[in-house]
């Protein structure tokens, strides 16, 4: 399975023509199994203009298999990482980037990402990118 990155559905919606959403479209019609976590579904619909777009987005996203990514043990897990990875020179921006880089890590799934707080988790504790 792949869990699809917030910044790439973003770009997606934007209509911006990037590596990633190209990436996104072939996984799609390859009918490559495509998933799309909580926290990601709701830092798309953050930037929803209005009611109307956000249930369009959510009818959108929801052909998808929808994901839970946080429960307690992940939680310290993804707290681990995060103190694995400072210690080696790398503070990661978002604790929801760290959730959704350990998500990934502890189910052997993949990420599909436009995001440079991924790079370290790949080169350092085994994330696999698209």
């Amino acid at each position: 399975m792949i869990l699809v990155d917030s910044s790439v559905w973003i770009a997606q919606l934007r209509g911006t023509e990037t590596e990633s959403v190209r990436k996104l479209r072939r996984i799609d019609q390859e009918n490559e199994r495509i998933v799309v976590g909580d926290l990601i579904l709701m830092e798309v619909m953050l930037g929803a203009r209005d009611e109307a777009q956000a249930v369009r987005l959510r009818r959108d996203m929801g052909r998808f298999p929808l994901v839970a990514l946080m429960d307690p043990s992940l939680a310290e897990e993804a707290a681990r990482n995060y103190r694995i990875l400072r210690a080696v020179g790398f503070t990661i921006r978002t604790g929801i980037d760290v959730v959704i880089g350990t998500w990934c890590i502890r189910h052997g799934h993949e990420l599909l990402h436009d995001d440079r707080d991924f790079g370290p988790m790949e080169r350092h504790l085994g994330l696999r990118v698209v």
